[in-house]
């Protein structure tokens, strides 16, 4: 029998294997939304335990407190104005001096902290002996020891969240900054005491605290407040950036004092992620190691997806050919077998591409390497005008753009967080693969792996020049600066790649089967009419809007057909491919498909490397543009990326087919 409900907020650094954490409390029983007013995602599951109802809500990762980034004000905001129960800090045990300085600044909140030690066996094999309960020493701390990997400690720590959740908040858990800044907290404090309203809502020493540091988010809490000139006074004279450095030197002091009883490190040697590092990392062999493994991806994308997608058509194929001998109807047939199979058969015809480079992803990121390629691109990525962490949204952009622009909200700077957010749809989404491996495959046979590498290298010195481009026309100055934190190396585990995989894939299948479905039914409804024309020919009506079109892309090497393609691609990159297969009159049958494309005399090698290069450079799907409004706030930048991107797909694509057909005369 459930008792009640108990509100549980996990919080933590980024790479601490909080999310693990998480997924094995809830399971499959979650919901994915955003935080009101913002695009952070909102992560929250349900367990029922101990006959209790434990609301789990995944916080974003963040290092501190300090309101910075959306990121960091959506935690900070979620712990002071929901005031869950309890709060649960995941920490990495082997790196406990980074980890700590949140948990100061959530002592300073007044929580029900447990602190879950999270890696604790790889800190052990590396030989730091841990003395977990020295932490308890901290007033009203628990403290529980996890591998979140082989869910070990979980229900222990479930335990205490029931026996934690039953406890007064404790008021007594403060670092001692000194009397020149206690003094200036008590005077503010006793002025803040003065609002009733205020105090009810927030600590008066956090706020404090806060407001001495110069947190310009905890000064708009003050908005109409009785006591707003009176605390602006006393703040005009003093410098808050100082008393900032040294309120963070002071806590940094506490933990340096803590540690020796916690953590008694008898590591003679470099650890093992050190010396992988060595090489990883090293200057000259980390990009090339880098572009190996990204090669290295493309080609087992390609290699291993290739027999599914021939039984895959062979299915849709054979399920087309059964509709058209069984059916009299014209019109009905084609729907049916031109539009509705067709258009199905698009979508599932290169989900093994997408599942399977998916997957490769999420081994890549679960060994902790992807960390590093951020790490290794911070100097090159510098020198072009935008720090080493936009490489990590635009890393993402190679899932999907959408996700990837909103994970722009992590850079605290505006200018950086415009500049990535314009570049990232340049690197090659997974939605834009079924287009490379079509024509790849098609005109360029055994290279087409390399190829495909080719155009996602591409993408990336596209979006690196474009940043530059923009730092230096319209965001003057430089990148503010990338520090990060490296996770230590982990063996990658097959399960939770696999469930990555699943939930990353069925998100495609569930887009496509709207989006790129219904997108392919109107082109063969437009392809189809008026009736008594040849189906998709020049004279039905979607060949009339391609000739319009077709000026524009015909200095390309495009004709009509490519160009309704591209439009409709706006849609979602799928559907370009589905577009062809109906214009074609080969649906879902790739095979036919890609003859017929091989015997158009349009398409040419040059014609289709120009046609993949448009493809990955033109302005994104609608749903990455709507997330550049969101998260720009604005439509002009919307608009910017929109015309930008086409105008340099339309340059590029003219460059590369002009060379093209030197190349492959």
């Amino acid at each position: 029998m459930v008792e009640n409900k108990i509100r549980v907020a996990l919080t933590g650094n980024p790479n601490v294997g909080k999310t693990t954490i998480f997924n094995a409390i809830t399971g499959a029983r979650q919901k994915v939304g955003n935080w009101p007013g913002v695009t952070v995602e909102k992560k929250i599951g349900t367990k029922e335990y101990g006959g209790h109802v434990l609301e789990i809500v995944d916080l974003p990762g963040t290092y501190s407190l300090t309101a910075y980034s959306a990121d960091e004000v959506v935690a900070r905001d979620y712990i002071l104005e929901e005031k869950p129960d309890v709060v649960v800090q995941v920490l990495d045990s082997t790196n406990l001096e980074r980890n700590l300085y949140l948990s100061t600044q959530l002592l300073e909140i007044g929580t029900n902290l447990i602190l879950a030690l999270n890696m604790s066996d790889l800190a052990e094999k590396r030989g730091e002996g841990l003395n977990a309960h020295a932490l308890e020493k901290l007033p009203g701390v628990s403290l529980i020891k996890t591998t979140a990997k082989e869910s070990k400690g979980i229900n222990e720590l479930l335990d205490a969240v029931i026996s934690k959740s039953g406890s007064a908040r404790p008021s007594n858990n403060k670092i001692e900054y000194g009397e020149k800044i206690e003094a200036k907290i008590r005077h503010l404090e006793r002025v803040l005491t003065e609002d009733e309203t205020l105090m009810a809502r927030y600590p008066s020493r956090w706020l404090s605290i806060k407001l001495l540091e110069g947190d310009e988010n905890a000064h708009s809490k003050l908005t109409s407040s009785k006591i707003e000139a009176e605390v602006k006074k006393f703040l005009s004279g003093l410098n808050t950036e100082e008393y900032e450095a040294e309120m963070a030197d002071k806590r940094y002091e506490f933990i340096s004092k803590l540690l020796p009883e916690v953590s008694k490190s008898h590591v003679e040697m470099m650890s093992g992620s050190d010396m992988i590092d060595k090489v990883l990392t090293n200057r000259y062999l980390g990009i090339p190691i880098f572009l190996a493994l990204m090669w290295g991806m493309f080609e087992l994308t390609f290699a291993f997806a290739t027999p599914f997608m021939g039984i895959i058509e062979m299915f849709f194929g054979l399920l087309a050919e059964i509709v058209t001998a069984n059916i009299d109807s014209p019109w009905l047939s084609s729907l049916l077998a031109d539009g509705i199979i067709a258009g199905a058969g698009s979508v599932m015809l290169f989900v093994p591409n997408i599942f399977i480079l998916f997957f490769l992803l999420a081994l890549l990121e679960d060994s902790g390497y992807l960390a590093r390629a951020a790490f290794i691109m911070d100097r090159l990525m510098y020198a072009m005008g935008i720090q080493g962490k936009s490489f990590i949204p635009m890393l993402m952009g190679f899932g999907c753009s959408v996700p990837a622009v909103m994970a722009t909200r992590t850079l605290e700077d505006r200018a950086d967080r415009l500049i990535t957010m314009m570049v990232t749809p340049f690197m090659s989404c997974g939605a834009r693969m079924p287009v490379y491996v079509l024509l790849a495959g098609t005109f360029f046979g055994k290279q087409a792996g390399s190829v495909i590498f080719g155009i996602y290298v591409l993408g990336i010195i596209v979006a690196i020049v474009s940043a530059k481009l923009f730092r230096t026309i319209i965001f003057k100055g430089s990148p503010s600066a990338f520090i990060m934190e490296l996770p230590p190396y982990h063996r990658p585990s097959a399960v939770n790649s696999f469930k990555y995989m699943m939930n990353q894939g069925f998100l495609y299948l569930k887009r496509a089967g709207t989006v790129i479905a219904g997108g392919v039914m109107v082109i063969w409804l437009l392809a189809y009419f008026p009736q008594g024309v040849e189906y998709g020919s020049a004279e039905s009506y979607i060949g009339s809007l391609g000739k319009l079109l077709e000026p524009l892309v015909a200095p390309l090497g495009f004709d009509w057909k490519i160009a309704i393609s591209l439009i409709f691609g706006f849609l979602a990159k799928e559907v370009v491919i589905g577009s062809l297969g109906t214009l074609y009159g080969t649906g879902a049958d790739e095979g036919m498909l890609s003859s017929a494309l091989a015997a158009d005399p349009i398409f040419t090698p040059a014609v289709a490397l120009g046609l993949m290069v448009f493809t990955l450079l033109y302005v994104p799907c609608i749903g990455a543009v709507a997330v550049i409004k969101k998260e720009s706030g604005s439509w002009k930048w919307m608009f910017f990326a929109a015309a930008y991107s086409t105008a340099v797909a339309w340059v590029m694509a003219f460059l590369t087919v002009k060379m093209g057909n030197i190349v492959f005369a």
